[in-house]
């Protein structure tokens, strides 16, 4: 495993960390297993991941307290990323929203922490921006007093756009990171996101960078336009669906023939690209089996190949949005 710290923090992070929505056991699919979910958080250890991404949304707390679960008293020795913010409407459908008032972001706080089990969290972030009108700058205060009183090391934002994020790090310039989505098919960040980001090429905020498989596309295990139960928010995914399914696979075909002359899984490079791009600082990748643990890892051999990426090249400039 390689490890990159965090810009302006202590924090050494494994270059990929494990997403846990998945194994939140909602919204994606019939097929999620507590048992494979906790053999796959055991192979991100083994094979040296020492961070995890979680949220109070993914399973309604269920990824977080089955992360505790899968951890045990190593949930001390790793590095969790939790956020905070999201409320639920339970008689509309269980909409979610978000709510970053300054109240409801400690509650939030101190469900997560009893939820993993920890005392301090060593990374929270917004989970999306205010959707209740709640002043930035008074959200930043909440997670500043959070931090001041030991209940989290570092605070972030997610799914945050320029603008709002500049004015956060005037506001607050201790901000630890952004996350936000970035893959070969998606590349918002590369326009003004990225020069806040990295301006000049300084890192002025780290970069945690997912849906870096574009929620399974970017795999090459679909040889056809696949049907997903309602259960699977894919179902809903206008990218598994013409026109965008068509546009993706010369790219997701191009993944196959390469990976397969070097004998790694497309799931691989498409990891390995995100893990070169200026301005990430680390890549998220989610997982519901530890065989898929093993073969995002293996985006770590592909890094310094050069060759890989001129004749991956115009595949990607193809697929370009």
């Amino acid at each position: 495993m390689k490890y990159r710290t965090l810009p302006r923090t202590d924090l050494q992070l494994s270059a990929i960390g494990f997403g846990c929505w998945a194994i939140g056991g909602k919204w994606w699919g019939d097929d999620v297993d507590d048992a494979r979910s906790i053999a796959a958080i055991h192979a991100a250890l083994d094979h040296g991941i020492n961070w995890f991404d979680t949220a109070p949304l993914y399973g309604h707390g269920h990824a977080e307290e089955l992360l505790a679960k899968a951890l045990g008293s190593r949930r001390h020795d790793v590095i969790i990323a939790s956020k905070v913010g999201v409320r639920w409407r339970h008689q509309i459908n269980d909409h979610a929203f978000s709510d970053l008032s300054p109240d409801h972001i400690v509650e939030d706080c101190e469900c997560i922490l009893r939820r993993l089990r920890l005392d301090t969290i060593p990374l929270l972030q917004v989970h999306w921006p205010c959707e209740c009108d709640t002043p930035l700058e008074a959200t930043l205060e909440a997670l500043m007093a959070l931090r001041d009183g030991g209940k989290i090391r570092h605070f972030g934002l997610c799914n945050y756009a320029s603008r709002p994020l500049q004015q956060a790090l005037t506001y607050a310039p201790e901000l630890a990171s952004l996350q936000t989505p970035y893959s070969m098919l998606r590349r918002e960040f590369e326009f003004a996101l990225r020069d806040v980001v990295a301006p000049e090429a300084e890192q002025s905020v780290g970069m945690l960078a997912y849906e870096t498989l574009c929620r399974g596309m970017l795999t090459g295990k679909f040889g056809a336009a696949p049907r997903f139960p309602s259960t699977d928010l894919r179902h809903n995914d206008e990218r598994f669906r013409e026109p965008l399914w068509s546009r993706a696979q010369g790219l997701v075909s191009a993944l196959r023939v390469v990976g397969a002359k070097l004998n790694v899984p497309p799931a691989a490079l498409a990891v390995a690209w995100v893990l070169r791009q200026p301005g990430v600082s680390v890549a998220i990748v989610g997982a519901k089996r530890a065989e898929q643990v093993a073969d995002h890892v293996r985006a770590l051999e592909l890094l310094g190949r050069e060759k890989i990426w001129t004749a991956l090249q115009p595949h990607i400039d193809a697929t370009r949005v």
